[in-house]
């Protein structure tokens, strides 16, 4: 299947409320939205159907899960089929009862499942419990071959890994997509708020320019209460964007308003950034064994 040389993508920052009807209803209106404006790849953010739960361990919110193909992936698909769009969606998967995942599905544009990507790094922090709703993905890092090109995705706390993205990239990823739910700690102060999301850009603008492909990374925006009142919450910081594969930002969004944000990648050139900076090629894989290691003691 040959890639388009340039493709017009986006991705949908949106705010999230207890309605999953109204949840659903704003992805579809972004995703229209992208559509009208010439996108061919649309990216949502990480479990865009209902708040971020994982901020308490409730066994109640498991009925939030859904399965794969199940009526979400089933009402997009059928979206990517009426736009002729290739969606990358994120969802709370059941696998089973007592065994679920999170998991971002592609949808190609005849309104099949393309294939899926289970989260693989599971954060365990206060505010972040995912743990006790997900376990560790067991497909692998694979990318997706769709009509618009080999989608390398990936999820959230997998953003922060390069080794995720190099492993992406070698099975022949042509972007790396990131769905992700990432905010701050409403008492931190704007210091420390600023280093935190330089962090976060800095890490996935290095995972373009180490691999030379584009990254898209969809965040979702604004303030969502801590159910249990333990805390205050978290204030999510949008800021979502897309670079490409020398790490330029091409496009990104504020962090403060839902926004669909809607660039063209020129993939050609993502192929000459690789010929001049050819960082697989100079690879010492002899001297890399080490890498499987927890930590060399």
């Amino acid at each position: 299947m040959t890639s388009p040389e340039k493709l017009t993508v986006a991705l949908v920052q949106q705010s999230n409320s207890t309605s999953a009807e109204q949840n659903i209803a704003k992805s579809v209106a972004g995703i229209r939205e992208a559509a009208d404006k010439g996108a061919k790849l649309v990216v949502l953010q990480e479990l865009h159907r209902s708040l971020y739960f994982c901020q308490t361990e409730d066994v109640d919110v498991f009925d939030l899960a859904e399965t794969i193909p199940g009526p979400s992936s089933n009402a997009l698909g059928e979206l990517a089929k009426e736009l002729n769009i290739v969606i990358v969606a994120s969802l709370f998967e059941k696998r089973a009862t007592g065994l679920y995942h999170n998991t971002a599905v592609v949808l190609e544009k005849d309104g099949s499942i393309a294939g899926k990507y289970r989260k693989m790094h599971i954060p365990d922090d206060p505010g972040f419990y995912e743990k006790f709703y997900f376990t560790p993905g067991d497909i692998g890092f694979e990318p997706i071959q769709t009509s618009v090109g080999k989608l390398g995705v990936l999820v959230c706390w997998d953003q922060w890994f390069p080794e995720a993205a190099r492993l992406m990239a070698m099975a022949g990823a042509e972007i790396l997509i990131y769905p992700t739910a990432i905010g701050w700690d409403p008492n931190d102060d704007i210091a420390e708020q600023t280093r935190q999301k330089d962090a976060w850009v800095i890490s996935q603008r290095a995972h373009a320019v180490a691999n030379g492909v584009p990254v898209i990374s969809c965040n979702r925006v604004g303030h969502e209460n801590d159910p249990s009142t333990q805390s205050d919450g978290i204030a999510f910081w949008g800021n979502s964007f897309i670079a490409g594969p020398q790490g330029e930002m091409l496009g990104e969004a504020n962090n403060t308003n839902e926004q669909v944000l809607v660039v063209e990648i020129d993939q050609k050139r993502s192929e000459n950034v690789r010929r001049i900076w050819p960082f697989l090629r100079d690879r010492r894989i002899d001297h890399y064994k080490d890498l499987t290691k927890i930590y060399r003691d």
